[in-house]
Order: C-alpha cells, then sequence, then structure tokens
C-alpha cells in the first residue's frame, strides 16, 4: 500500500498544452497502419512480401475495429460528452474521424492491391477475376464449385424477418432472390469452407478466392431460385468485453469465465460492416438496417477479405525476402549455460539469434539435479510451444515448476486456457493473472542449490516465450546470476502467488508501483544536466500524458531526447518552445519491431534498461510489467549497438514532422537497422574462455516435448473422446 501510495505522489496536475503538441491515439495508430499499408508499396519490397504487408494491414485494421473502436463506441453510449484529454475530441467525433481516415486508406489500399495483381499476373500467378474470365477458367472453377457444393448450406428468409446471427469476421453470401414483391433473402455462410483454391493451366498458377466462387455460381447452388442482386457481407464485433461481464459468482474457475467472455465477445454489436459486390440503394439500405449499423460503418470495397492465398505461392526466390534464419548456435550448448551464466551477463536478440537457446536453458535447468524451481510468466505462447513442453519436462523430472499463465491475452485466451489444463496435467503448477491488472512481464526465475547456498538464474524479456514470434518480432531477452535480481524476481512470484503486485524492488523495476516513478526520477536526472542530458526510448507506443509533459520538460531543459518508437506517438515532435529537442522515428520493416529499451544519460553515466511494457497508460497503470538495467560492459554494448542501428535507419525509418505526419528519408538504401543487426547478432557468439565448465548434463532434446505432447493427447482424448 505504501508503495502504492508513494507512486500516486507522483502524479502532478498537468497543465493545459496547445493542441498541436499532442496526436490523438487512434488517429495515431490509424498512422502507423498506413506506414505498414506503405511497405505493400515500395517497389524495393519483394512481390510476395508487398501482398503479406498488404494481409497484414487488413488484419491490423480489422482487430483496432473490433477492440479500439469496440472501447469507443462503449465510451460514446456511456459517456459522450467525456473528450480525449490530449485531442479534445468527443468519443463520436474520434470514431468519426476514424472513419474518414480508414476511407481514405481504403482508396489508397485498393489502388495497392490493383497494382500487386497486375504483377501477380505478370509473374504468372492469376488471382481470377470473375467479372471477366474465360471459357477455360470457367469450366476449371465450375469444377472446383462442385467439389464444395455439398458444404454449402444456404438460409432462406422473407424480407420482413429478421437476419441469423453473422459470426464476427466470417464470409457470407447474401442474395436477394425472386421478383417484384415476391422477393426474399439468401445467406450462406463459409465458415466450413477453405478460403481459396488454386489450379495450373499452361504454367499459370489460378487461385480461386472461394467467396467469389460461391457468389458467382449462385445460379448452380439455387436453381429453382432468381438471383437479382448478391454481394460477400463481413460483419465486425466488438470485442470489448470485460471479464467483469462474466462475473457473476466469485468463485467460479476463471477459465470458465474467459471461456464465457468468449463466446459473448462474438455475438457482441457490430462496429463495422465490409461488402464487397455492388448492391442496389435499397438492398444495401435494407440489408444495413437488418445488421443494426449506422451506414457510416458500412465499407463496400473490391480487395479481396482475405489474402491468406499467398501462402500457396510458389515462384521464384526474387518474389520473398532473401532468406533470415535465427542463427542456431550462440556459442553454448546445452549443459553450460549455468557455466556461463555465473560468471556473465548473456543477452540475446531475437529474431536474429534462436529463442531455442532460451529453451536449452530450461531443459539444462530440468536435468540439473541442483535445481529446485522454475517459475515463469506465460502470455502468448505458440501453438506447439518447445518451451511449454520443456517446462513440462522439468515437472516430470521432479522440479517444482511454477507457471502463471495469463488467461486474458487478448485473442489467446482459449490457447492459453488450453496451455493450463495441459501443463497442470503435466504436473506443473498453474496459477492466473491478479483480478484487476494483467500480468505482462516476461519474467523466469531458476532456483538452485548448491551446498548450502541458494543462487538464482533470473531472465527478463521484452517478448513472449514464443518460438513462432520470436522468428518475426525484434525482442530482447537478458539472463543474469546477480543476487539482488533473483531475489526480487522470487518476491515478484511470491506476490502474484499471493494475489498481490509485485513490491518496489532495487534490481528489478515492477509496474505498475515501482516503474513509472522510476523512469520520471530519471528523467529529471537528465533535466538537471541541461544540454548535456541525453535520453533514448524505444517503444512500441507512448501516449501517458505524465510521461509526455516530462518529455516535454527535458526537451524545454536542452535535453536530447531520441524517441523510436513503432506505432502509437502521441507526442509530437519539433513543436517550438515545447519539444524543439525531440526526435521521432518508426521503425516498419521485414519484422515487427517490439523492443523496449530506456537509455538515460551518456558515456560512463548511461544507464540503460529492457523490459516488457510501452508508454502507454495501460502498461503503466493496469499491468504488471518486468524490467532489468544492463551493468555489464558487454550487454550494455549490445543494447547501445541496438540504439546506434535505428539513429543511422534511413531506409526503413519513417520521421515524424511536426504536424504529426510522417517521412521517409530519401537515398538510404543499404542503411536498415534489421539488417545489420541481423549481420551483427548473428555473428555473436559467447564463450566460456578458459573457465572449467560443469560436467555436461545432455538434456534430452526432443524427448522432453514428446512427453508433454503425449499428455496433451490424453488431454484432448479426455475431452473429445471420453466425455
Amino acid at each position: 500500500m505504501a508503495a502504492k501510495e508513494k507512486e500516486k505522489k507522483n502524479e502532478r496536475p498537468l497543465p493545459p498544452r496547445p493542441e498541436s503538441v499532442y496526436v490523438n491515439r487512434e488517429l495515431s495508430w490509424l498512422a502507423f497502419n498506413q506506414r505498414v499499408l506503405l511497405e505493400a508499396a515500395d517497389p524495393r519490397v519483394p512481390l510476395l512480401e508487398r501482398l503479406k504487408f498488404l494481409m497484414i494491414y487488413q488484419s491490423n485494421l480489422e482487430e483496432f475495429y473490433s477492440v479500439r473502436i469496440g472501447i469507443m463506441t462503449h465510451r460514446a453510449l456511456l459517456q459522450p460528452d467525456k473528450a480525449d484529454p490530449l485531442s479534445g475530441l468527443l468519443p463520436e467525433a474520434q470514431i468519426n474521424e476514424v472513419l474518414r481516415v480508414t476511407r481514405e486508406q481504403q482508396t489508397l489500399m485498393e489502388s495497392i492491391w490493383k497494382g500487386i495483381r497486375e504483377e501477380l499476373r505478370a509473374n504468372k500467378v492469376d488471382v481470377l477475376d470473375f467479372r471477366k474470365i474465360s471459357k477455360v477458367d470457367e469450366l476449371m472453377s465450375k469444377k472446383l464449385f462442385g467439389d464444395i457444393r455439398g458444404l454449402l448450406f444456404p438460409k432462406f428468409l422473407s424480407l420482413d424477418q429478421g437476419l441469423p446471427f453473422l459470426w464476427s469476421g466470417e464470409s457470407n453470401i447474401i442474395a436477394f432472390l425472386g421478383r417484384g414483391t415476391e422477393q426474399k433473402l439468401c445467406i450462406i455462410p463459409l465458415d466450413r469452407i477453405p478460403a481459396y483454391q488454386s489450379f495450373e493451366i499452361d504454367g499459370c498458377q489460378k487461385i480461386v478466392l472461394t467467396a467469389q466462387l460461391v457468389r458467382h455460381f449462385l445460379p448452380l447452388l439455387l436453381k429453382k431460385e432468381t438471383v437479382i442482386q448478391s454481394a460477400i457481407v463481413v460483419v465486425t464485433r466488438n470485442a470489448d468485453v470485460f471479464l467483469s461481464d462474466v462475473e457473476d459468482h466469485a468463485d467460479e474457475d476463471l477459465r470458465h469465465k474467459v471461456s464465457t467472455m468468449l463466446t459473448k465477445r462474438r455475438r457482441e454489436m457490430p462496429v463495422r460492416v465490409r461488402i464487397y459486390g455492388k448492391l442496389s440503394d435499397q438492398a444495401r439500405a435494407l440489408l444495413i438496417k437488418k445488421l443494426r449499423v449506422p451506414e457510416s460503418r458500412v465499407f463496400t470495397q473490391s480487395i479481396p477479405f482475405d489474402l491468406s492465398f499467398r501462402s500457396c505461392i510458389g515462384g521464384p526466390a526474387s518474389l520473398r525476402y532473401e532468406e533470415r534464419r535465427p542463427a542456431r548456435d550462440i556459442g553454448l550448448k546445452k549443459g553450460e549455460y549455468f557455466a556461463y551464466i555465473e560468471k556473465h551477463d548473456l543477452l540475446m536478440s531475437f529474431p536474429f539469434q534462436s529463442m531455442l537457446s532460451f529453451v536449452d536453458l530450461i531443459y539444462e535447468a530440468a536435468d540439473d539435479p541442483e535445481v529446485l524451481s522454475i517459475k515463469i510468466t506465460l502470455y502468448r505462447m505458440s501453438g506447439s510451444s518447445k518451451i511449454a513442453a520443456a517446462l513440462a519436462y522439468a515437472a516430470d523430472r521432479g522440479k517444482d515448476v511454477l507457471c502463471l499463465l495469463e488467461l486474458r491475452a487478448r485473442f489467446d485466451e482459449q490457447n492459453n486456457i488450453d496451455y493450463s489444463e495441459m501443463l497442470e496435467d503435466a504436473g506443473c503448477r498453474v496459477i492466473y493473472g491478479l483480478p484487476e491488472h494483467k500480468v505482462h512481464s516476461k519474467l523466469c526465475v531458476i532456483t538452485r542449490r548448491r551446498g548450502g547456498n541458494i543462487s538464482r538464474i533470473t531472465q527478463v524479456g521484452t517478448g513472449n516465450y514464443n518460438e513462432v514470434t520470436g522468428e518475426q518480432y525484434t525482442d530482447l531477452s537478458l539472463i543474469t546470476a546477480r543476487e539482488e535480481a533473483g531475489r526480487d524476481a522470487e518476491a515478484a512470484f511470491t506476490a502474484l502467488s499471493n494475489g498481490e503486485l509485485p513490491p518496489v524492488t532495487e534490481s528489478l523495476w515492477f509496474a505498475p508501483l515501482g516503474f513509472k516513478s522510476r523512469v520520471l526520477d530519471f528523467l529529471d536526472q537528465e533535466i538537471a544536466k541541461g544540454e548535456k542530458g541525453r535520453v533514448a526510448i524505444k517503444v512500441n507506443s507512448l501516449n501517458n500524458p505524465e510521461m509526455m509533459e516530462k518529455l516535454i520538460a527535458c526537451s524545454q531543459a536542452g535535453v536530447k531526447v531520441e524517441l523510436f518508437i513503432r506505432g502509437i506517438c502521441s507526442l509530437r515532435p519539433g513543436v517550438p518552445g515545447l519539444t524543439d529537442n525531440i526526435t521521432v522515428s518508426s521503425v516498419v520493416g521485414r519484422w515487427l519491431e517490439h523492443s523496449r529499451i530506456y537509455s538515460f544519460g551518456q558515456g560512463e553515466e548511461q544507464r540503460i534498461f529492457i523490459g516488457s511494457g510501452d508508454l502507454l497508460n495501460r502498461n503503466l497503470e493496469r499491468r504488471v510489467e518486468a524490467f532489468i538495467e544492463a551493468v555489464t560492459p558487454d550487454t550494455r554494448e549490445q543494447l547501445n549497438r541496438v540504439l546506434d542501428a535505428l539513429r543511422e535507419d534511413k531506409e526503413k525509418a519513417s520521421r515524424m514532422l511536426p504536424d504529426g505526419s510522417y517521412v521517409r528519408d530519401e537515398g538510404g538504401e543499404g542503411t536498415s537497422s534489421q539488417e545489420a543487426l541481423y549481420r551483427y547478432f548473428s555473428a555473436r557468439k559467447v564463450s566460456l574462455q578458459d573457465e572449467t565448465p560443469e560436467k555436461r548434463r545432455q538434456a534430452p532434446g526432443r524427448e522432453g516435448e514428446k512427453s508433454f505432447w503425449s499428455s496433451a493427447r490424453a488431454w484432448l482424448r479426455k475431452v473429445f473422446v471420453e466425455d
């Protein structure tokens, strides 16, 4: 409680600022997604990678509407007069601005799609357009339609009947049938059918999008009906469902609560409707009325909703990025990690190095007779998690394995529910996050008894324990045997096990109690240095008013502030008298920038930290985050190499201008920070040097995985067969 009161004392009233220094959070996110979209238009990016960026843009926007516009929709209903403190916009005005920007971006998106489609055709990949299709393609498509016809289940209803429920994110064919006053509706859900099929003719790959295929052959499916007009429709529903909405009984099992929440989420009100295909004004108005969605939230587009067909396209290597595999060998083998980490802090950088090295560490702990316990926080895991397999193996070897699983990791809830049961069946102890705070930290501590002494190895990361995203996101992981770090990590797990927030500790920082105040104190120290002060912060997002006020104070004191922010940045740089000494850049490239670095000062006085949290309100106030300082010359040098690469990037970095827009410098070819860091980290290896390593204990490799998935299969049999 004292720590919480101390944190509150750091909250100072914010002075009024001109709106020109701030950017609305939602509009800033849309600007980020436009930078993703522009990668799809960059001719220097290989063709299929450009198609991937287009797919990511659409996926990002779908999630944004379901979550952020879902939240804004609730606010517009419950607090219509409560303005955004940064931009002054009311909730409804924010929604209207989002809709306006989305329509502007849609025009750009469709232009980019048209260009990509033409280039695909030039590379003998033809995404069929049923408005102008050859006889041969028509015949082949008709055969494909015959193959799926038995999976189509039309639903008929009169024009005055309500629509059946349309699941969020799923494509449906909606057709108007009949003549004159005898019209009726037909709805065909496509959720059970693959999104695309393909065939080859004369060396040209033909991509057939299933939704368009079914729409084209509706007369064959509905032989006795007259099809007047039809369209493909996708509804996006509000995913802003809070756990408290489904907590009817305090003693219910949390897994059941989250499962109930997932069901409710899919049935929430629509926040956006997309239509592919031309409908008459009357038909469109009727459809909108039945969906109970405002006209302003209905988008008609000519680009397919699902671009996942990219995965089936072959073609030459030039259509894709040059292969960049994570370096598997960092110089240590199973059985050598403890010996190295006892004498050196170890920093790993993903995806340039492989996360399998961390898996090796867990297996080494599992086979070490001196290891007593492994404790870890899990937020998002891959579908076939090697880390989960290693933890299960460790439990099977008699280790006390504690897994804190955050069941409320948005859109990963069901995956985490499944893993919680599998890990319990494998012998792990599983606990969940706190009622009012998501546990977003990436923290692991391994405890050993050596003789009469207890020692710990602590790992703090910026990204999830997920081997799949570990090859897609840039993240950092620092592992240390420092006694004070292990002690603080143990204190955090003790608190979390008791349903409490991690306390304020010295070596590690934990949000929400001990992080924001520390950052503000470090910024004050740089302010005291005036023009000699230096701040460099790399995060995904920034919108916390108190942090932005302190950064403005830094700038006004002459401190040079460098912000490397991938996504949301609500603070404009270069505003005279306010942010003159602040620069903001955003890197969007081959990998998703995800690491968080906080650097204060320079030279020997520099203090540099990594951790799991951004500078959003949620990370500072409503999430448990963990941070650690890099104190050894080697780890500090590596983190500074990351910051230097970002400073020099003129190829993939966009600079934010004082008006809030972004530009990319011309002539930056060959300066990509991601390519520079791949070359640097993939070649890095550590060494035990001349120290005598402990006796190597060969971990069982894939045997641990087999043990885990054997438990998983038994669990699945129990659920789906025995029950």
